[in-house]
């Protein structure tokens, strides 16, 4: 499948990538020759194939949020571990 190098510098723009002409030219030949080769699944007989979108067999469980009331000594010890920032416990960033 041919690939234009206007796509390429698209494609690397989206990427924030920078690329040299050689480079431009280099990915245009690789990035062609690898969709060529995705073409072939277009081959592949999948009419009796359900589409999907997992294969694990997981689903979402639900739950009505349960309200579990502290009591007054639970309440001090837990503002009591940190520090306090407008009646809160500050955390450190979890990035």
């Amino acid at each position: 499948m041919a690939i234009s190098k206007e796509e390429i510098k698209h494609i690397a723009d989206l990427s924030r990538l920078k690329l040299s002409a050689q480079e431009k030219t280099k990915f245009q030949t690789q990035l062609g020759s690898i969709l060529d080769y995705m073409k072939q699944l277009d081959e592949v007989d999948v009419s009796g194939v359900e589409p999907t979108a997992q294969v694990t067999g997981l689903i979402d469980v639900w739950r009505e949020d349960q309200v579990q009331e502290w009591d007054q000594t639970e309440v001090e010890n837990a503002l009591n571990q940190g520090k306090l920032e407008g009646g809160q416990i500050k955390v450190k960033r979890v990035l």
